[in-house]
Order: C-alpha cells, then structure tokens, then sequence
C-alpha cells in the first residue's frame, strides 16, 4: 500500500543512493557497480520530470499531501486490499 507522496519520495530517495554509489561515498563498492550506478543515473527521473509527472499524474506522484487528504487516500486503499482479500478468500473456499 503506496501512497502517492511515499512513491514520489521513494524514487528521491534511490537516487540520492544511485549519487553515493556512484560517487563513491561506500568503500569497498566494485567499479562494474559504480558505473552501472552511473548509467542508472543518465537517464534517471531529474527534478523537472518529478514535477511534470506531479502534475500529469496526481494519483501516482504527489510531493507533498495534505493531511486530510492523505488519511483519505490511505483509507481507500485499505478499503481497496480488503476487497481484494475477501475475493481471494471466496475464491479459496469454493
């Protein structure tokens, strides 16, 4: 269960890593690891992108949510996996 602004901060968060690993922040890293890191990073999601995809796709990437909002969101796709669970289950018991 994701919510838009955790998806939007997962994908800050890998490349801050992706930038340390390729950096060479870690000892001990192979460079076969670091360059691939660095390929990784050519064509990796860029401010700019982030923005567009906020803007294009609210229901995917959100930088920040309101609180309401987000208790909204989640509340929905708890809702969402419970519906799937009970499919499941009928599925099973048949």
């Amino acid at each position: 269960m994701t919510l838009p602004d955790e998806r939007y901060r997962a994908v800050q968060y890998a490349q801050q890593f992706l930038q340390r690993l390729a950096g060479g922040e870690y000892p001990r890293v192979p460079k076969a690891v670091r360059a691939e890191a660095r390929s990784i990073l050519r064509h990796y999601p860029n401010a700019w992108d982030m923005t567009r995809a906020t803007e294009t796709s609210p229901e995917v990437f959100q930088e920040h949510m309101e609180p309401l909002y987000r208790m909204i969101k989640q509340r929905e796709l708890e809702q969402q996996i419970k519906v799937k669970l009970e499919f499941v289950k009928s599925i099973e018991t048949k």
